[in-house]
């Protein structure tokens, strides 16, 4: 499949709703049946993050990655590795308020892939905007253990951002799942990021009811995902 422009990436980026984090091995089980699945039940844009791994694992967990999504037609993100991420194939590229500048991201991945940047309270969404990030995560909503130590932002920050943050995309993410997201789309959220709620689901077939769960709430419609065919 051919590269997909930067104009094409920021098309399927503004289209997007669901978005999914996992490492190369989720617990619902293996990577590529689990993509597969969260891509059926409505995922549009799944970023592949190993904070330890070393480059060569990270290569071969991102080919898996890139052809499975790539199939799907939705957007390959690799967390904070932006020397990597044009080299493996990746739409986008996220990073953390400790990570790169979005600058230096973009200027290690190339101009033509998104950036996103991870905000944790107004004055980082205020920055991600000044930055001219693509996108920006908003959370953690709920404490989660993919982020220890970290303190929730709760959905006051949510609703923060749904008032001030217009024309930046954003997602909500930090402990959504299927029992408290119409609460997060209450507070303004019209987009979502998960982890453990779609990759650790209990077996695949749950992780694709999860993700078309988390989808349908999110939109209230299950229409038009960015990664049907």
């Amino acid at each position: 499949m051919a590269e997909l422009s930067r104009t094409e990436r920021l098309a399927r980026l503004d289209r997007a709703r669901l978005y999914l984090v996992t490492d190369a091995e989720p617990g619902a089980g293996p990577l590529a049946d689990v993509l597969v699945r969260a891509l059926h039940g409505g995922v549009d844009i799944v970023q592949l993050r190993m904070k330890d791994a070393d480059d060569d694992a990270i290569r071969a967990a991102a080919q898996v990655v890139r052809r499975v999504v790539h199939e799907h037609r939705a957007l390959f993100v690799l967390n904070d590795r932006p020397d990597l991420a044009k080299e493996v194939g990746a739409d986008g590229v996220h990073v953390g308020q400790d990570d790169h500048s979005v600058e230096q991201a973009r200027a290690l991945a190339g101009p033509s892939l998104l950036v996103g940047l991870s905000t944790h309270a107004p004055d980082d969404l205020d920055g991600a905007w000044l930055d001219r990030a693509d996108y920006a995560g908003v959370g953690p909503v709920h404490a989660t253990p993919t982020k220890p130590g970290r303190p929730a932002a709760g959905l006051k920050y949510v609703r923060h951002a749904a008032a001030s943050a217009a024309t930046l995309p954003w997602f909500a993410i930090g402990g959504i799942d299927t029992t408290n997201v119409a609460a997060v789309r209450a507070a303004g959220a019209t987009r979502i990021a998960v982890v453990r709620a779609i990759a650790d689901a209990p077996d695949l077939d749950a992780c694709g009811a999860a993700a078309r769960a988390l989808r349908a709430a999110i939109t209230q419609t299950q229409e038009d995902p960015v990664g049907t065919p």
